[in-house]
Order: structure tokens, then sequence, then C-alpha cells
């Protein structure tokens, strides 16, 4: 079998090597049939690799002493870390075809700006997005954008509504996925004007690979209510931080109620397997990375404050979506779905 080579942006993230080193590691054992190509620091590198044997016989470093900061806006972000940091040599290797996919817990922003100027987009596409699968009550949903940019049109929600069908269709083995627009309610009158639009636009065309059920709220997201829960990247990046936020907040409360009393302590050893099954459910690390849709090549995104088990989960998506061959096919089915004409609209926003 083939191996998926992946490379990995060692600087990127708040924490660095410290995380994508050992995080790369655990997703090597879980898939041997991996291979990396590791850019960054190699004096903080190898120091790192020495104690994952099996990593370092997988990898190749490339050496380079410039990361993008966290902080950086893109434009500067690319003025400075263009041709030579970690993040865009990562980037780089995929363009050149020596890398499979890309992996960054690095600043969102820039990573998108680098990877939309390197890779480019599909046709059709006026700029990607970051689709997250999300646990849901029902299974799971794919939600789309969780913080690749700032604000969309009507057009370019459109464009994400097709995306993400087209990959809940093949994640989950759907004809026509259901697809919702995020909103402040579910009355066709509230919400941004964009929005509104979208809505007009996804109910008016034909679009026979998905079924436009209308708006959704926030707390659709985790019922399940659609397969496809789409919104521009802002509302959708603070939805997945709050819902990571709020499962931190309840495993936190079971563990300190669960430790209280000696009949709490016992009924947790009764139960021990049951709270075992809920934690696994409510680490956000267990489904940590979103993929980039609409590029011309493979682009994970992981938590930019994830750990070690969280950035191996980010490695673990990027090596399904490339031995699944998950872009390729979402690919041929956007190519085989009707396009929808362009719309113009005036600024303005309405509740």
């Amino acid at each position: 079998m083939q191996k998926v080579r992946i490379a990995i942006d060692a600087m990127g993230g708040d924490h660095g090597a410290p995380v994508t080193v050992p995080g790369a590691a655990v997703s090597l054992e879980r898939h041997p049939d991996s291979e990396f190509l590791i850019y960054g620091d190699a004096a903080q590198l190898e120091p790192l690799m020495a104690k994952y044997p099996a990593l370092k016989a997988a990898s190749r470093v490339i050496h380079t002493d410039v990361s993008v900061r966290m902080d950086a806006k893109p434009s500067q972000a690319l003025r400075q870390g263009r041709w030579k940091s970690s993040m865009w040599l990562a980037i780089d290797a995929v363009k050149k075809g020596e890398a499979d996919v890309v992996v960054s817990a690095g600043n969102t922003g820039a990573l998108m700006a680098m990877a939309k100027i390197h890779l480019r987009t599909k046709p059709g596409v006026e700029r990607p997005a970051i689709a997250a699968v999300w646990p849901t009550l029902r299974g799971e949903s794919v939600v789309l954008d969780v913080g690749a940019s700032i604000g969309a049109d009507s057009q370019q929600l459109v464009q994400m509504a097709a995306m993400g069908a087209a990959m809940a269709r093949v994640l989950f083995d759907l004809e026509r996925p259901k697809v919702g627009l995020l909103n402040v309610g579910v009355e066709e009158v509230k919400g941004l004007e964009e929005v509104r639009e979208a809505g007009r636009l996804l109910r008016e065309q034909p679009l026979p690979h998905l079924d436009y059920t209308g708006f959704v709220e926030g707390d659709d997201i985790g019922k399940g209510t659609v397969d496809v829960v789409v919104t521009e990247g802002f509302a959708g990046n603070i939805a997945l931080k709050t819902a990571e936020g709020t499962a931190k907040q309840i495993a936190e409360y079971l563990r300190s109620a669960l430790g209280r009393t000696l009949r709490s302590r016992l009924g947790y050893l009764l139960a021990r397997e049951a709270f075992r099954t809920l934690r696994d459910k409510l680490d956000p690390r267990k489904i940590n990375g979103g993929v980039f849709l609409g590029l011309n090549g493979v682009v994970i995104k992981s938590h930019g404050s994830t750990d070690a088990e969280g950035f191996a989960a980010a490695v673990d998506l990027g090596y399904d979506v490339v031995r699944y061959d998950l872009l390729e096919k979402v690919n041929q089915m956007l190519g085989s779905q009707p396009s929808v004409p362009p719309v113009t609209l005036a600024a303005g926003a309405q509740s």
C-alpha cells in the first residue's frame, strides 16, 4: 500500500514543536503507513524527534527558523513568512506533490491566505471554507465555515452549502443531505440580509444533491436537526469554541461531583464504563481538525491550543482524507451539481 505523505507545520500553534512532534508520533502509531515531512527549527525538533524513534525513522526534518506568529495579520504573515516559514514550506510540499496533505495548528488567517495563494481554489469557488465534523445526538453533522474567513455574502453561503452537502454525501452516504443556514431564528424575515438572500437562492434553485430545510438555530447543531449547517466563519468559530468550552465545563462539573462524597465515588466505580464513554464523547480533542474545502490540495487546520492527543486527531483526519480520496470525491460531486448564478446585494442587516 502506498504511503500517505504528511507535511507538518511543526512550529504552528500555541505550543509548537512540543505538541506537534509527539502528536505526529501518536498518529503514526495508529497509521504505520504514514511518512512525514516536518518543517521547523531543527535545533528544537531534533531533541524531540530523538524521543520517538519510529517517527524519526519515518520522517525527514526540513529546517527553517521562520515561523508565523499566532497574532500576525494574514498580510503580515505573507510578507514575512512567504517562501521560508514552516507554514509556507509545508503547503509548498503539497503544491509540488512531495506531500499529500499539510497539517497545521498555526494562525488560521495566515494558513487560509497562504493556502489560497499557493494552492488556488477550485473553479467556481471564491474562497475555501473550513468544514468540521460535529458530533450530534443523531450521529454527526458537517458544519462550515468554522473560521477560514470572516463574513460571507449570499453567493459564498450557497457555495458552502454545496461543498458541505457534497462532503456529507461522501461521509454519511446520503443521497440528499439536509442543509440548514445558521440564523438567529427560523422565521424567514429574521437575520442578516446575506443570510436571507442565500436562503431564497437555496429554496428557488434546482439543487438535486441537497435538501434545503431552511434556517436553523444554535441549539439545532447539537441536536443534529440537519446534516449540514452553513454559516460564515465568525459565527461558526464562536459556535465551535463555545461547544468545546461547554464540553470541558460539563466534564469538570462531573469530575467534581463524582469525587465529592464516598457515595458518589462508589457510584462512579459502578458506572465507570458509562462515565468513560461520556468522557470520550465530551473530549473536544477527539474531533480536533477541520478540512479546507475548495482548494487544489488537502489542508487540515488543527486548533492552536490543543495538546499532542488533539493534534494527533488532526493528523489522523488528514490521513483519512487522503487514504479515502475524500476531497476528490467531494470535487466530483460538486462538478455534477448545477451552479447558482451570482447575485448582487446591498449592504445592511436586519434582525
